[in-house]
């Protein structure tokens, strides 16, 4: 039975001012978990899942597809350069009842862009993701959206850029774009290398909500704090996408984002509170397919809980030690918590940090000029 459908298809979310980036073997169902047990207001991701992967397990689904309805609002990545297995995929994720279907034109990695023109390169044929996107909307009732790089090799011009969202928004139903603010390097880096060694221009970015008023933007890439996600927002994004931060230390990422990003008051919940309820799922996800998860597959995403806290490495070292031989979740809590001092499992989350630099104060001030589209030699070529 697929637990995560839902009585009515348009509920009432909050806007994605800010959603957790699709991460591959780090947004699984058990970080999702967590990441809503601290917040109730994030848009979360799942990972990127080949087409593929969907119409080959179509006997399986619910162990790539299933999550719980508490996870809503929740969007569904899928990759893929086939129209045939997104449009089966699509159709076939459909009862899971995603709130939006996002297309990956993304990801660097190796194993995604250089596998017969999948992610980050699909960029250079945006005749081919408009195609991609219409098909994918023709099989779903949620809203279709893309993410993407500013570029990938030496196509990396401001006008390059407008020219595949001109082309992909022109010719299919997208209307919302998550723009990851560096260009994609498709040979000789790694995907780590990908996100801190092509520059950040922010300054294109802005440039699209100039250029596209008609059009909704996410940014991503290099932003870890609410306060950088506030001062996003305030130079005009729609929404902001936060990645490794918010799975590395998600108490102190997540834990704000309900109230300085959405305005709600403190829930006061405690990372004790919380760790109580990931328990009980973690104790029913344990072994739900034979083997798999394991309790150090669920357990993954706690490690960053406790970042930068008093018994923080005692909780790590504990937690390694755990992992070979606990079946349950409640005996790693037992063996390891330990570690961690009361007031810390106690208090609720603080008030964040702030004072750091804006990084978008001056951005209207840098942009490039203005797009003028070659609207029919774009819809033809």
């Amino acid at each position: 039975m697929v637990s995560s459908l839902r009585t009515h298809l348009h509920a009432h979310y909050p806007p994605p001012w800010f959603s957790v980036a699709p991460m591959m073997e780090w947004t699984d169902n058990h970080y999702r978990t967590l990441a809503r047990l601290i917040s109730k207001n994030a848009w979360l991701y799942t990972e990127m899942l080949a087409a593929e992967t969907i119409v080959y397990q179509k006997d399986n689904l619910d162990r790539f597809l299933e999550y719980s309805p508490e996870q809503h609002p929740i969007v569904l990545q899928i990759g893929g350069n086939n129209l045939e297995n997104l449009a089966k995929a699509t159709e076939l994720a459909e009862p899971y009842k995603y709130d939006e279907i996002n297309f990956n034109c993304g990801c660097p990695s190796p194993r995604v862009a250089g596998h017969g023109c999948f992610g980050a390169r699909l960029m250079l044929d945006p005749k081919f993701v408009a195609e991609a996107m219409s098909v994918i909307a023709a099989h779903t009732d949620a809203p279709v959206s893309v993410k993407c790089r500013i570029g990938v090799d030496d196509h990396d011009s401001y006008n390059e850029l407008c020219d595949f969202i001109y082309k992909v928004s022109s010719q299919s139903p997208t209307r919302h774009f998550i723009i990851h603010s560096r260009k994609a390097l498709l040979n000789g880096i790694s995907p780590a290398e990908n996100r801190s060694i092509p520059p950040l221009k922010y300054k294109y970015f802005y440039g699209l909500l100039r250029d596209f008023p008609d059009l909704r933007f996410t940014i991503n890439g290099g932003i870890n704090t609410v306060d950088e996600v506030n001062a996003a927002r305030r130079a005009g994004a729609h929404g902001v996408m936060v990645g490794r931060a918010a799975f590395q230390k998600p108490w102190h990422t997540l834990g704000h984002v309900d109230t300085a990003i959405y305005g709600a008051p403190s829930s006061g919940v405690t990372r004790r509170q919380i760790l109580e309820k990931f328990q009980v799922y973690g104790d029913s996800a344990v072994g739900k397919y034979g083997r798999k998860p394991t309790v150090r597959d669920v357990a993954r995403p706690l490690l960053g809980l406790f970042h930068s806290e008093p018994g923080n490495g005692v909780w790590k070292r504990k937690a390694d030690a755990a992992f070979l031989h606990c079946t349950t979740m409640k005996s790693f809590f037992e063996e390891t918590l330990v570690a961690i001092p009361d007031h810390v499992l106690d208090s609720p989350i603080g008030e964040p940090s702030s004072g750091g630099e804006d990084p978008f104060a001056n951005i209207h001030t840098l942009l490039p000029p203005a797009y003028e589209s070659r609207e029919q030699e774009l819809l033809y070529a």
